[in-house]
């Protein structure tokens, strides 16, 4: 029986892999550019996996993510700024594998206030969208607010103002989106899946 569940969560997580690994290489599925950066959907895939999964694999799922934007800036052309501070494993691959690990986290600890089950995915699924914002921008200004490509390539004369604006422009979308779509999509698959069932049997 444990072994099978293992295998079971072994495939569930190379689904959520492969996922991945379309949104970030067809156009238009995982990041949609919007001026020198892209609003993205992928973490909409980590979080529904942490909610699934719980922190560990959300974590992996989202250290996938991480991976794979990291090879994806690069490899190929990704948005202006991507391109020169995604090039970081720091600021492409941790705040990915946070995502995962925090909403997984957060499940956990919500679900035992005796919230109701969807409103804990909501909360879950819109702080684990920010975590990914507020530390991704966050390390952006930390490794390259003293002079750099980043501050050359974006021709501004203070990085902070900029990054700020991001988070409003990028990071408030995609945290609503993440509060929206994530629990639609979480609540059936924890219902009809058996990983889903024996998730919250604790």
């Amino acid at each position: 029986m444990q072994k099978q569940n293992h295998a079971r969560k072994i495939s569930i997580l190379a689904l959520f892999a492969a996922i991945i690994i379309i949104q970030n290489y067809v156009p238009l599925v995982g990041y949609i550019p919007v001026g020198m950066l892209e609003i993205t959907t992928i973490h909409i895939t980590v979080i529904v996996a942490a909610i699934l999964l719980g922190p560990v694999d959300g974590g992996i799922v989202g250290g996938i993510w991480g991976l794979v934007d990291w090879l994806r800036a690069i490899t190929v052309t990704s948005s202006a700024l991507g391109n020169v501070v995604m090039v970081n494993p720091l600021i492409s691959i941790v705040p990915r594998i946070l995502i995962g690990v925090i909403t997984g986290w957060l499940v956990n600890w919500l679900i035992k206030t005796k919230l109701p089950q969807q409103v804990t995915f909501i909360i879950s699924s819109v702080l684990g969208s920010l975590v990914n914002t507020v530390l991704v921008l966050s390390l952006i200004y930390v490794f390259y607010h003293n002079g750099s490509q980043v501050y050359a390539a974006l021709n501004l004369k203070e990085l902070m103002p900029y990054l700020l604006t991001v988070a409003g422009v990028h990071g408030i979308p995609e945290a609503i989106a993440a509060g929206i779509i994530a629990p639609l999509l979480a609540v059936p698959l924890l219902k009809y899946s058996k990983v889903g069932q024996q998730r919250f049997k604790q």
